[in-house]
């Protein structure tokens, strides 16, 4: 896609992903991804980019019903939010929803996975306590700090030695991009994507249907993808902090 002039005043950088191969985005939740990445990753997908989701709990307690019929259901929602922007791979943890907490062993869990997928950039949280929607979610905190220091512990041959058991080896990605911090880069969304974003959220429809004010995705998805395309200097964007 031909990049469009940006304003001079912007701030933002189109991502350098031409290399890209491999992205593995780690979430809290079922859902949490759907909240404008999946539009970066129905970008990447497009282009033939291998993007796979990490969830460290099946947000079991979000929903209005039992914890044990949520996870099975969430998981199935899941499923289907993930086929629709092309994401094959999908694995849910057991960590408790609404307890997680930061430590090494959360930490292991994810170098786990890091190590596993190889990928060459992971999307996932800034850890931070204030973001734009306001006072973040603590599942949310300690997966995204968890998964920062896993970027770095799956690629120390000395952490973790066990899992080389089972035949996975140092992994050191390159790139680490957060969502809920100042965005310093941009990844540029065509209308199809921000359809496939809007089409993901609303693939959690049991979920949703649990919380009666929350807003319908076609209301603020296209809007806040606007709103830093403007930024950007293109109709439709993703901002992403990049380290």
């Amino acid at each position: 896609m031909a990049e469009a002039p940006r304003p001079p005043d912007s701030g933002l950088q189109p991502l350098d992903d031409g290399k890209f191969e491999r992205v593995l985005v780690i979430v809290a939740h079922p859902d949490d991804a759907e909240y404008g990445t999946s539009a970066a990753v129905a970008e990447w997908t497009a282009r033939g980019i291998n993007v796979g989701y990490v969830l460290a709990t099946g947000g079991e307690a979000g929903m209005q019903r039992p914890p044990a019929e949520a996870r099975q259901l969430r998981a199935a929602e899941q499923r289907t939010a993930c086929d629709i922007v092309g994401v094959e791979y999908l694995r849910i943890l057991d960590f408790p929803d609404g307890l997680v907490e930061y430590g090494i062993a959360l930490r292991k869990a994810l170098a786990y996975e890091i190590r596993a997928f190889q990928p060459d950039a992971i999307v996932t949280g800034s850890g931070e306590l204030h973001v734009a929607w306001g006072l973040d979610h603590p599942d949310h905190r300690a997966v995204g700090l968890a998964a920062i220091d896993a970027s770095r512990d799956a690629g120390n041959r000395w952490l973790f030695t066990d899992q080389f058991d089972d035949g996975v080896q140092p992994w050191q990605t390159p790139t680490v991009l957060l969502t809920g911090a100042t965005p310093t880069h941009f990844v540029e969304i065509s209308e199809s994507s921000v359809e496939k974003s809007v089409a993901s959220l609303t693939a959690h429809k049991a979920y949703l249907a649990d919380l009666p004010d929350h807003p319908k995705p076609e209301l603020f998805i296209p809007p806040m993808l606007a709103a830093t395309g403007e930024s950007a200097g293109v109709p439709y964007a993703m901002g992403l902090a990049q380290h």
